[in-house]
């Protein structure tokens, strides 16, 4: 079948899987080294715990079959190692079955550590790695041209994010519609980054011109990602520019990052003409039918943008094969943050001296600077934001966090900067408060050397001990 390749687009395949399997990396790396404290056997919501109510067919993962930590740390692992030899072209030197294989493995691998990763991983870039990577199976390497289809259902999946996320904000706070959400975005965004202050105090009507453009970038410049070339390019080169802008403007783990190796398949890359083998019939029926497959199950987030009641990031399917995306449908006017501290006076006062945990992305110490930590993924930071909207959040695995604290856990104590407290001597109470925190102004930073300014608003968790929280929970 002459038309179901398209050798053209050899290079922008080549980039888009490399460029994939870099993210693939990162994410096996963050699962790696925070898996314990999060989900491990004495996590704080361990594995076995949720394995023992969710049945398999809800949550397929091999972690429903067989859970250790040595276990889950081997999967991360390997799963590190094989995206790494993906990085470095691996699958190219591969017979074309051995590779569609090779890509298979940190699909698999990941898929197992969503499926059991709960609230730490219910973010719409885990499902869009999934669904991305999925798709990387079947696109080939250098044994056949790329599939046309593929090509076009990494299209789709892109239209998806960018549209879904258009319309969930033009549906959702009036501030999209009236052009002032960015006069609060980049002040209370769950991680702000190192240039987040300044994007903030840009002119209020240059906040109206970015809230404008991401309109038309998300709700118009989408449709033209079908249209023939070079219109279906530059649509896709407009969509990574305005992922660049957010990448410098915030820390969204991978998303921005996902969203711009997304848009490579859809550029036609300047590249000398390569003669490839024509595609053997199997791997044509096989990536058929996928299409077929993943054609019908877009029913369900095609009836999710058409609704009133469109929903944000939801799977379809519990293998993560077709999603819905969105992300800031509403947009927080007041930031709010947890700040956890230790005590190890005998009696907590609140004269006593308490110390700061310091975490390493969120905000803290007013005059710390935020960093640069995207695509890096820092989980516990994450929930915390949401913590500090409500204590509902936090229910289930807030508790076991003050547990850890109050016991000096060495893994624990791995996710946040700073412990204020040696390694031998853990403190007797910890507590926690809530702040408003906004960004200062220009004359106040240059008087205080301060980014921020907060206000006592709440006790959050009264002093607690640890028979206390052994207790509660």
């Amino acid at each position: 079948m002459d038309w179901f390749t398209a050798s053209e687009y050899w290079l922008s395949r080549l980039v888009f899987q490399r460029a994939l399997a870099g993210l693939y990396l990162i994410a096996f790396l963050a699962a790696a080294l925070q898996f314990r404290p999060l989900i491990g056997t004495r996590g704080m919501l361990p594995v076995p715990r949720f394995a023992e109510r969710v049945p398999f067919r809800s949550a397929p993962s091999l972690f429903q079959l067989h859970y250790t930590d040595r276990f889950f740390a081997l999967c991360a692992w390997t799963g590190c190692a094989v995206s790494a030899a993906l990085a470095a072209g691996l699958d190219s030197r591969l017979p074309l079955w051995a590779g569609m294989l090779l890509w298979l493995v940190p699909w698999a691998l990941y898929l197992s550590v969503v499926n059991v990763g709960q609230t730490w991983y219910a973010f719409g870039w885990e499902s869009l790695l999934l669904e991305t990577g999925f798709l990387a199976v079947f696109l080939g390497n250098d044994d056949v041209a790329p599939p046309v289809v593929v090509l076009f259902l990494l299209r789709w999946v892109l239209f998806r994010v960018e549209f879904g996320a258009g319309l969930i904000k033009l549906r959702g706070d009036a501030c999209w519609r009236n052009l002032t959400c960015l006069d609060h975005h980049h002040e209370t965004q769950p991680m702000p980054g190192p240039l987040s202050w300044f994007f903030h105090h840009l002119p209020r009507p240059l906040h109206r011109v970015e809230v404008a453009a991401n309109h038309v970038t998300q709700l118009v410049v989408p449709f033209l990602l079908f249209a023939p070339q070079p219109l279906a390019s530059a649509a896709a080169c407009l969509m990574i520019v305005t992922q660049l802008w957010l990448v410098l403007s915030g820390n969204f783990a991978w998303l921005n990052w996902i969203t711009v190796v997304l848009a490579l398949p859809a550029l036609r890359l300047p590249s000398a003409e390569r003669s490839l083998p024509a595609p053997p019939l199997w791997y044509e029926i096989v990536v058929l039918a996928v299409t077929a497959l993943l054609l019908g199950l877009s029913q369900g987030p095609v009836r999710n943008m058409l609704s009133r009641r469109q929903v944000m990031n939801r799977s379809f399917d519990p293998l993560h094969l077709v999603n819905t995306y969105g992300a800031f449908g509403s947009v927080s006017r007041v930031r709010y943050e947890v700040v956890v501290e230790g005590t190890d006076d005998e009696v907590p006062r609140r004269e006593s001296d308490w110390r700061e945990y310091e975490f390493r992305g969120k905000p803290g110490d007013p005059r710390r600077w935020p960093r640069q930590f995207a695509p890096y993924h820092l989980r516990l930071d994450w929930l915390m934001w949401f913590a500090a909207l409500s204590p509902g959040y936090a229910g289930p695995w807030f508790g076991t966090l003050v547990e850890r604290l109050l016991e000096n856990d060495r893994d624990t104590l791995r996710l946040l900067r700073r412990s204020p407290f040696p390694p031998d001597a853990p403190p007797r109470f910890v507590r926690a408060r809530l702040f408003r925190y906004r960004y200062t102004t220009w004359r106040e930073l240059r008087e205080t050397g301060a980014c921020w300014e907060r206000t006592f608003v709440r006790e959050y968790l009264p002093p607690t001990r640890l028979t206390e929280v052994t207790q509660r929970s």
